[in-house]
């Protein structure tokens, strides 16, 4: 099988936490799912590298490793803002000039920025530190309260956890819907969240996972997505007033009862797409969304694409086009 290759650029002090964003997501081997990664880990300078909670991790690799890659994920920087050496925003900008796809998940977009792969363009990082990043590089459209930002062939996310949303939706991007949530399912993670998802930044600080005050009502409602599911539905259903439904959806998913539904309605149809030979009108009625000419209204508004060219490039038939392993 061929594999798209994964390159984990790290500094100390590294963060495990999201170094094991990336490693869970590209590096993990999961029974019964095919394993299109090959995932590796590379340090300007190879040997013990020493972490931000007291221990060492050994590093064989060198700089040498980005010139096989297909993907470098560069997963935090410690201290922020810190000069980066030559040789690693040289082997960044190389990398990028290849086509390579060049991704950072929290303080790793400070390293982007000083390699100027972000100028002009829209990013993210963590929450606490928009603003630093912002004022240290004026050509970065920093962008303070969403959770990634993907143009292709370069995405930042926010800080931790957004990490592992960022690698979740490259996985979609690369193969499909069905095969990203089935990731997510061994994870025990929501299947999606959109990049466009507000951080969780003002006080008081809002659960990292649904409670048991949503948790039903998203189960209940996921297995209706064929049937008219309205706000006042949904509350009836949770047993409170719409105006308290909408705002636990906006405390625990950063997002819109609304919204959330018409994101289970896409990961939905996108399933029947590349698992199915179903008409797309019906696809549309499966998943609640009434016609064809709806389904291809929010493919394009959503996901800039129509289904037929989705189904096209992630259905069932598809030629692998991925890269030779390593």
């Amino acid at each position: 099988m061929n594999r798209h290759r994964v390159v984990a650029l790290v500094n100390p002090p590294q963060s495990p936490f999201e170094l094991a964003c990336a490693s869970e997501v590209f590096g993990t081997v999961r029974p019964g799912l095919a394993m299109p990664y090959a995932f590796r880990v590379c340090a300007a300078r190879p040997g013990p590298l020493a972490t931000t909670v007291g221990y060492s991790m050994l590093v064989d690799a060198g700089l040498d490793a980005l010139e096989e890659a297909d993907t470098v994920i560069v997963p935090g920087w410690q201290p922020p803002g810190a000069p980066v050496p030559a040789e690693v925003l040289a082997a960044l900008r190389a990398a990028h000039r290849r086509a390579v796809r060049i991704v950072a998940i929290c303080t790793g977009a400070f390293v982007l920025a000083q390699a100027g792969l972000l100028d002009g363009r829209r990013a993210t990082t963590h929450w606490r530190r928009t603003g630093e990043l912002a004022a240290a590089f004026p050509e970065v459209q920093v962008a303070a309260d969403v959770l990634y930002v993907d143009h292709g062939d370069v995405a930042t996310s926010a800080g931790s956890g957004a990490g592992i949303d960022l690698c979740l939706h490259l996985v979609r991007s690369d193969h499909g819907a069905a095969y990203a949530t089935a990731v997510a399912r061994s994870m025990v993670l929501p299947p999606h969240r959109e990049g466009s998802q507000l951080q969780y930044a003002a006080p008081p600080a809002p659960p990292a996972r649904v409670d048991e005050s949503l948790a039903p009502l998203l189960e209940w409602a996921a297995t209706r997505l064929d049937r008219p599911l309205t706000l006042g539905r949904l509350a009836e259903r949770a047993g409170v007033s719409s105006r308290t439904l909408a705002r636990r959806f906006g405390e625990q998913l950063g997002t819109s009862p609304g919204q959330w539904l018409l994101g289970q309605r896409l990961d939905a149809a996108r399933a029947l797409l590349e698992l199915t030979d179903l008409p797309v009108d019906a696809v549309a009625t499966r998943v609640g969304l009434s016609s064809a000419v709806n389904l291809r209204r929010h493919f394009r508004a959503v996901l800039g694409t129509t289904p037929g060219a989705y189904r096209r490039t992630f259905g069932t038939g598809r030629t692998d086009r991925t890269n030779s392993a390593f």
